[in-house]
């Protein structure tokens, strides 16, 4: 009986330990995927001087800069989680501070894209003269001031919590933002904050959106150029409710595990992570490097030259 039992045991840890490996890399796959076309974007909009005094490519540039971090980031942290690892809180609490400094960085840097689209169409004279390089630079340099300011008001609230007290600094669960909200204040600040965020951008984009409807209606504004800025803020509202659904995702999984099996939830956990988690951050080269031609032809020559390169190494390898 005993023989039994414990060959029943190794049996299901055995399952358990194949079912981790399998959808750690059905999830870790298309992740490497998105951070090598991600990693040819960035490299693409570094690479001509058309790319680095335009304003818009400088902003497409910071967004993608914090999405491509983000998605390394939360890949990280789902491998460790889905390898059982537990790490101290301090090592924990770094990795979850550059998280949610690049998680909201992104919202802010569409409402500065949104409004440099709404100065092209409806200020088109004025354009060169507000949307200037320089001007561009303030814009991202205070975007992630103010991110990092955030992420300074976190670190000071955990401050207050009494780490000494603690038996060990390891931690008892996984490394995940909610595991750092040790006290009511930080898990309302950073609710209040994420709300203000999101409400603040949406606002933006909107108002952005409605001056570019009524300047299309003017004769002395190009069609085609409206059209296109609306179609743009659009693509800038679905990607920031998608952002917004992203930060939601530990709230989903907690509702869900109420009401499902813990097996099923990990299997809801890891399509909710490949949906709303890791294919968000690869949205911007998909939009942009096939909207716009000038993109689309720079980064179709990199991404074949990088891949006849790796299969070229790979043969040599061999």
């Amino acid at each position: 009986m005993s023989y039994a039992t414990q060959s029943q045991t190794n049996i299901t840890v055995g399952r358990g330990l194949l079912e981790r490996v399998m959808l750690s890399t059905l999830t870790t796959l298309p992740c490497c995927v998105f951070l090598f076309i991600n990693g040819v974007m960035l490299f693409t909009l570094r690479s001509k001087t058309v790319f680095r005094e335009t304003s818009r490519y400088i902003l497409l540039f910071s967004l993608l800069l914090a999405e491509t971090i983000q998605m390394a980031l939360s890949q990280i942290l789902y491998l460790l989680a889905a390898s059982r690892i537990r790490l101290t809180y301090p090592v924990c609490g770094v990795i979850i501070m550059f998280s949610n400094l690049t998680n909201k960085i992104s919202p802010l840097t569409l409402v500065v894209m949104s409004l440099e689209r709404y100065v092209a169409v409806c200020y088109p004279l004025r354009h060169s003269a507000i949307i200037t390089i320089r001007n561009t630079a303030v814009a991202v340099i205070v975007v992630w001031t103010f991110s990092s300011l955030n992420v300074l008001t976190r670190v000071l609230l955990l401050l207050d919590f009494p780490f000494e007290d603690l038996e060990s600094l390891q931690m008892k669960d996984f490394c995940a933002k909610n595991s750092m909200f040790f006290d009511p204040m930080s898990y309302e600040y950073d609710k209040a904050y994420t709300y203000f965020l999101f409400v603040s951008a949406t606002i933006a984009i909107i108002c952005s959106y409605i001056g570019v409807m009524i300047a299309a209606r003017s004769a002395s504004t190009g069609k085609a150029s409206a059209q296109k800025a609306r179609n743009t803020l659009l693509l800038h509202l679905v990607q920031l409710g998608l952002s917004l659904v992203s930060t939601m995702h530990h709230s989903l999984l907690v509702a869900i595990s109420k009401i499902v099996t813990r097996t099923l939830v990990v299997r809801i956990h890891i399509i909710l992570y490949v949906l709303i988690v890791i294919l968000p951050k690869c949205l911007s080269p998909l939009i942009y490097g096939l909207r716009d031609q000038t993109v689309r032809s720079g980064l179709v020559v990199n991404l074949y030259f990088r891949l006849k390169l790796s299969v070229i190494t790979g043969k040599g390898e061999i």
